[in-house]
């Protein structure tokens, strides 16, 4: 079994507060909830915690898909909770949140691969407090137009949906996903209501060129996609794809530079950037 990566002293960080993962993780398993940032052991969880941020996770934490670089368990999914829309509501209400960031698992066994538990969600939280903003990252709902209207249709502020890595890494790290469906749905957004703002993100360090990013930025621009961020990979276990490279922060730069060139709205490209890392700020 091939030995994990020493991580280079741009990407060591202090440990996390524990007093503040101690006091998210009540909340959200007393709610009977799930975060992002537990299930895909996000390198930036205990900040977000100690600001009393979070991403929830909604449908569950079993996802149907097998990314060889994603930590979250994949297998068969329990039935939904139809009480999660209400939870999240009170999650949202205790943290006093103003900005709300939920994503989920793949659910490939729903129908509607979860677009109708997304949509509660929002309103929820809507019904709650109209001025709180609400931003999606959405899977791909295998390309299904009405799905991705049942979400839009409940007026989210910003819909995200990663792209994740470059096409020729797709069969070898997203192999149940598609690129070009990926783009075409974003570019779907802005045909269907352009004043949605649209979002996705790409990880680096899994064998991509850098021109190979390049042209994903550019096919994200050319489906008006206005926010975009790139952060490094980190292999989450042995089990997962390996890190192929290290990207100097340097880099990481230049990506910005080259993105807000091409017309993004805002651009996060760091070695810790993540989907949802300072949405708030970014929006």
């Amino acid at each position: 079994m091939p030995e994990r990566a020493r991580l280079p002293e741009w990407l060591k960080r202090p440990a996390p507060d524990p007093a503040a993962l101690v006091r998210m993780k009540r909340l959200v398993d007393g709610l009977q909830l799930h975060t992002v940032c537990e299930s895909a052991n996000c390198p930036n969880q205990g900040e977000c915690f100690s600001q009393g941020t979070a991403t929830f996770m909604i449908l569950g934490d079993i996802c149907t898909r097998n990314c060889t670089f994603c930590a979250v368990e994949s297998g068969r999914p329990k039935p939904l909770d139809a009480s999660e829309p209400e939870h999240l509501v009170e999650a949202v209400k205790r943290l006093g949140l103003k900005h709300v960031v939920i994503t989920s698992v793949t659910r490939d066994d729903l129908d509607d691969g979860g677009a109708a538990q997304f949509a509660e969600c929002i309103e929820a939280i809507r019904d709650y407090d109209p001025s709180v903003t609400v931003e999606v990252l959405i899977p791909d709902f295998q390309g299904s137009l009405p799905a991705l209207k049942i979400v839009l249709d409940s007026s989210p502020t910003v819909l995200n949906h990663n792209v994740e890595t470059v096409p020729r890494l797709y069969l070898e790290v997203r192999p149940q996903a598609d690129y070009e469906r990926s783009i075409e749905l974003l570019g779907r957004v802005k045909v269907e209501e352009p004043a949605i703002l649209t979002k996705s993100g790409l990880m680096v360090g899994l064998g991509e060129t850098h021109q190979e990013v390049i042209e994903v930025m550019q096919d994200l621009r050319e489906a008006d996609c206005d926010f975009l961020t790139i952060g490094q990979y980190l292999q989450p276990s042995r089990q997962h794809h390996q890190v192929i490279r290290f990207i100097p922060p340097a880099e990481f730069d230049e990506y910005r530079r080259t993105g807000e060139e091409m017309g993004f709205r805002s651009v996060a490209s760091a070695p810790f950037v993540r989907s949802s890392f300072h949405a708030a700020e970014m929006l």
